[in-house]
């Protein structure tokens, strides 16, 4: 996924109000950005820090741009724009980059599924039968160690979705956890349990129940992303 034309760069001065954020560029101009996350960006983010951001033409739109990557304390690179992930996802299952769910014959987004009213990321059909994928932005790194974490703050929708997945596997059906790793510098991803155990809980019983978990890197700039390794997932 390319950015034309390549992102704009910035310093962070505030994230406010969940979807604001106030930045200053090279020029001292001072624009206010839209935030497309609704989670705590733990780590994702350091006042004074590098930013870039996606300006819009759109003469509609309040506000003239959208924070799409973040220095991160630790010095990495995060893709904070979470509508991101999916995008991605598809990009790299048409590409055949997801080895694990390479074949399919038809690819659906968003169609809803489970006794708890759900709607899964990705539907894929393939000649022995479906699969319900269910994808996760992950950006969240503690230190230097490699491992990145999910989730970020407490998601009663994230175990929802595990729940919904473990009752498709114990039918018998594919069902298939993904997590995409927008953050630079990860060798690993495992749950964030410091922050959600019951999230944490949720996912080794949906791994008990048959649910395949996969995790993929990206390697990311201003001028584009792309998924490109595979990563283990360390259950704890």
């Amino acid at each position: 996924m390319r950015f034309d034309p390549p992102l704009e760069r910035a310093t962070l001065l505030r994230r406010y109000k969940r979807f604001l954020a106030d930045v200053q560029l090279p020029s001292g101009e001072l624009l206010t950005l839209h935030c497309p996350n609704t989670g705590s960006m733990l780590n994702c983010m350091k006042e004074g820090g590098a930013v870039w951001f996606s300006r819009s033409n759109d003469p509609s739109r309040k506000l003239p741009g959208t924070w799409e990557l973040s220095e991160t304390p630790q010095g990495r690179l995060a893709c904070v724009n979470t509508g991101r992930a999916n995008a991605l996802v598809e990009e790299a299952l048409r590409a055949g980059m997801i080895e694990e769910l390479a074949g399919f014959t038809s690819l659906r987004r968003e169609v809803a599924y489970g006794q708890e009213r759900s709607r899964i990321d990705f539907y894929l059909e393939y000649a022995q039968g479906p699969a319900w994928v269910e994808v996760k932005s992950v950006t969240l790194g503690f230190d230097a160690n490699g491992v990145a974490a999910f989730p970020d703050a407490v998601t009663q929708r994230g175990a929802k979705h595990l729940r919904e997945l473990a009752a498709l596997a114990r039918q018998g059906l594919r069902a298939v956890q993904l997590y995409c790793v927008n953050l630079t510098g990860v060798d690993a991803v495992r749950p964030a349990e410091e922050i959600d155990a019951a999230y944490a809980t949720a996912l080794r019983e949906a791994v008990a129940a048959g649910v395949e978990v996969l995790a993929y890197g990206a390697r990311l700039d201003e001028h584009q992303i792309a998924i490109d390794r595979r990563l283990p997932v360390h259950l704890g």
